[in-house]
């Protein structure tokens, strides 16, 4: 493609992109799947790579830069970046109304009432509609340039079109302020990845988008995901709107994020409501806020009220209480979940955070515990983040005599075995009739993918549970009608629709059973290349660990955890009760219904078939003879491609394994 061509197919394809972005990290509304917009950047990367004199600092495809800056240069603000006074009381933020009033000499006047987001500052300046710099708030005077890794913000515009522009009656020059964030989802990834390599979990969302933005090389910045609210806007250092409610509207309809959930109050009561308001719904957020921003709706009052040597007279921050507090570890415990993973839990001494009273915090794991360094008696940090259960952050000082902990071998509740696959994290309890895990246990069993009664759902599961009713998975079987019929909202017909359900059952074939059951690590997948190496319970149960290393594609921790289970004398028990009520525990002998076309050859799906479900699919490739995996590998013989599919298809190209659709694999089998 000659100059001309490439660059009006850049412009375009660059315009179309900016849309996309703005549609997914803005308005929260995309139109095309994630594989749809790589393509387009893709494409875009392409031709600016045969054209690179067409590159502009604009263009999407820069938003993460080349090589790492080795210093963050320093930037004078054009106009000071002041800090706001705080409140903790609605009695002190009355005051500061009162003061407004005194000092405007208005009757009434009306404010903004805006999260108050729990980042970093920054400023971002722009010619022409172009992002030119983007400055950290630092002391307020002098602050970082960090242009680089602010480019790297989706959420960020690196363009504003002429077009809004003008719809937004924005100069050539302006400035834009606002709040750099880490969403509570990528906080809690970094850190896992963080605690994957054996690096220093972040304290909290602030300090890792603090830290994400001072990074040297925007490539780190860009894996971090940080987001970008938008507040202010300066034109020669003044708001260009007579109302700073009317700024924020312009600012939107230029392209910027700008928090929704702001409101204008036009009295001090509606302030108040507003505050009390979102005390309560800041636990359904997506990222962190510690209080309320409050600022004079009217512009033309923010001169008359002046400042003071550091904050304005016209805005105030209107403080939550602390979400973070210091306390004493005076036990530690092990906790046993609902799928019977033990986890480690301190008790606390009782210390106020964010307005509750914590007196317990989770340790996570053993391995947590063990990067922390607490003992029972240490002084530690703890955190309530979003609707998270408290957790310790840091220690903080070590008691003199510490006690360390150790995981217990028994189950605190059943008594159980209690077991950690090598290589794994978690400790867990193997016995699937503890208690502790009961309900979770029964609801898989009767699960569609598993034993399929229709019927037994979490209510009823918790009433059989608390009545002592069923103990164990075998004791569905043991249920009468008259017994269901006693429950709650269950009638005499709809018990016997149940007991004929669990009847039903019976039927299942072998690996489902085998699946139903619990075994750690057993998937479906699992369960069938058990079921098909072992022919019955007999067969399972007397098995020798080599046997279980001859299946296919199970591996030590699997084979392990079988061998946990089964060494587990109430499961047995339970096995072998499930086998006396009328389980098969049998693989049942039957003819292949179709010629074997697809024997050796391993399949991969990927999207939405239009005719096939997902299981569908996968039973008849099995039928046929071939196998179905998770993912595409050198191994792979054919990936069935359906609508919107994801990266596999990707990662096929790459490989060079041959694509097909539905109505290439049912002409395989032979038309299904």
């Amino acid at each position: 493609m000659s100059v001309e061509p490439a660059e009006k197919e850049i412009e375009r394809l660059r315009a179309e992109i900016r849309r996309h972005e703005h549609r997914y990290y803005v308005l929260n509304d995309p139109e095309i799947s994630d594989y749809e917009f790589d393509q387009l950047m893709h494409k875009l990367q392409e031709l600016e790579r045969r054209h690179r004199e067409l590159v502009t600092p604009d263009s999407p495809t820069q938003r993460v830069g080349g090589e790492p800056a080795r210093e963050l240069p320093k930037v004078r603000h054009h106009v000071p970046m002041l800090s706001l006074d705080n409140t903790y009381s609605l009695e002190e933020l009355r005051g500061f109304d009162r003061r407004v009033h005194e000092l405007s000499g208005r009757a009434s006047v009306a404010y903004v009432a805006e999260l108050k987001l729990d980042g970093l500052s920054m400023a971002l300046s722009y010619e022409n509609g172009v992002l030119i710099r983007g400055v950290t708030r630092g002391d307020g005077v002098e602050g970082e340039d960090v242009t680089a890794n602010v480019k790297t913000i989706r959420s960020v515009p690196l363009r504003i079109g002429a077009e809004q522009l003008a719809s937004a009656r924005f100069p050539k020059r302006f400035e834009v302020r606002g709040e750099v964030i880490m969403p509570q989802r990528a906080f809690e990834q970094l850190n896992a990845r963080r605690e994957a390599a054996g690096e220093p979990k972040f304290a909290n969302p602030r300090n890792s988008a603090a830290g994400s933005l001072r990074q040297l090389d925007s490539k780190i910045t860009a894996q971090r995901r940080l987001d970008m609210f938008h507040y202010y806007l300066l034109v020669d250092g003044r708001v260009p709107f007579p109302r700073h409610s009317q700024a924020l509207d312009a600012l939107e309809k230029a392209g910027f994020k700008v928090n929704p959930n702001r409101r204008v109050c036009k009295s001090f009561d509606e302030l108040a409501a507003y505050i009390n308001e979102w005390e309560t719904r800041r636990e359904k957020l997506e990222y962190e806020i510690d209080g309320i921003v409050v600022k004079v709706d009217d512009t033309r009052l923010w001169d008359e009220l002046g400042t003071t040597a550091k904050s304005p007279r016209w805005a105030i921050a209107y403080k939550y209480p602390a979400r973070q507090a210091t306390t004493v570890v005076r036990k530690i415990r092990a906790q046993v979940g609902r799928t019977g993973t033990l986890t480690p839990v301190a008790d606390l001494d009782p210390v106020d955070v964010g307005g509750v009273t914590v007196s317990h915090a989770t340790l996570h794991n053993m391995d947590e515990i063990g990067r922390l360094g607490v003992k029972e008696g240490d002084t530690v940090l703890i955190q309530r983040a979003g609707e998270v259960i408290p957790q310790v952050v840091k220690l903080v000082k070590h008691a003199p005599d510490g006690r360390e902990f150790h995981m217990p071998k028994k189950c605190p509740v059943c008594g159980g075995e209690v077991f950690r696959a090598e290589g794994e994290v978690a400790y867990r309890c193997v016995n699937a009739a503890c208690p502790a895990q009961l309900k979770e246990s029964l609801l898989h069993f009767a699960s569609r993918r598993a034993m399929d009664i229709d019927g037994l759902g979490e209510a009823l599961v918790d009433q059989l549970v608390a009545q002592g009713l069923v103990k164990d998975a075998a004791g569905l079987y043991e249920l009468t009608t008259e017994q269901l019929a006693g429950l709650e909202r269950m009638g005499k017909k709809s018990a016997a629709n149940l007991t004929a359900e669990i009847e039903k059952s019976k039927q299942a074939e072998w690996a489902r059973v085998l699946y139903a059951v619990g075994i750690p690590f057993v998937g479906e997948r699992t369960a069938r290349l058990l079921a098909e190496h072992f022919d019955s319970l007999d067969a399972l149960l007397n098995a020798r660990p080599e046997e279980l290393d001859q299946v296919s594609e199970i591996g030590p921790k699997t084979a392990e955890g079988i061998q946990e289970f089964l060494a587990e004398k109430r499961n047995r028990e339970t096995l072998e009760r499930l086998r006396k009520a009328g389980v098969r525990m049998e693989r049942e002998r039957v003819a292949h219904r179709g010629p074997q076309l697809l024997t050796g050859k391993q399949f991969v799906l990927t999207g939405t078939l239009p005719n096939l479900s997902r299981d569908d699919a996968t039973a008849k490739i099995a039928e046929a003879g071939g196998r179905v995996t998770g993912s595409v590998s050198k191994k792979t013989d054919y990936v069935v491609v359906g609508d919107e599919p994801g990266s596999k298809l990707e990662k096929a190209r790459t490989l060079g394994v041959k694509t097909i659709d539905e109505a290439e694999l049912l002409k395989m089998i032979g038309g299904g």
